[in-house]
């Protein structure tokens, strides 16, 4: 398509952002001015301002990725994920709607389930869904080590007895905004 940066280019500029994570973005701008529409380039800008803390912008590229791309399935997980550590669960659920429908035996799908779960404290089930979409996933491995790192949190919270109220009358944080917590600062994976 005469709308996507040429495979040769992605690839070097993938490269590059391999080599030296967090690098400036001025080598993605640039191809960005040339293919505005290339739905790739707008994710990984997305992952690099994540990694760079830059949230507002973060928020906007994924937006615009799935905006040109709507079944770009995991920029629309990774912009789920990102709402969600980012203390919006609403917006995540919304954003990875799509996802909810795909068929059972995707992995994205488990994924998504197991993160409706995670969202609502419940951690058997969580973990189960995890587990379900690690083991259809074979095509996004980084992506299955991230979700055995939320498994390992949430088999220490199932372990752990039923926290007491705070004492000065606050809220307690859930387990749940914990882990993210954890999550909130690392970088998406592609």
């Amino acid at each position: 398509m005469a709308d996507l940066c040429p495979d040769d280019e992605y690839a070097k500029v993938m490269q590059a952002v391999a080599d030296e994570p967090g690098n400036d973005t001025t080598r993605l701008n640039d191809l960005l001015a040339r293919w505005p529409r290339d739905p790739r380039l707008h994710f990984m800008l997305a992952s690099l301002q994540v990694a760079n803390k830059d949230h507002i912008a973060a928020h906007s590229s994924f937006s615009r990725a799935i905006e040109l791309a709507p079944d770009f399935l995991i920029a629309r997980y990774q912009f789920g994920f990102f709402a969600m550590t980012s203390g919006d669960a609403d917006e995540a659920l919304s954003i990875w709607g799509p996802l909810f429908r795909l068929s059972d035996d995707a992995y994205l799908r488990q994924f998504v389930e197991g993160m409706a779960h995670l969202i609502r404290d419940e951690f058997a089930q969580a973990i189960e869904r995890f587990e379900r979409g690690i083991l259809l996933n074979t095509e996004n491995l980084p992506l299955n080590g991230d979700i055995s790192l939320l498994v390992s949190e949430c088999r220490k919270l199932l372990a752990k007895p039923a926290a007491e109220p705070a004492q000065d009358g606050g809220e307690e944080a859930s387990a749940t905004s914990f882990i993210l917590n954890q999550f909130s600062s690392g970088s998406t994976r592609h």
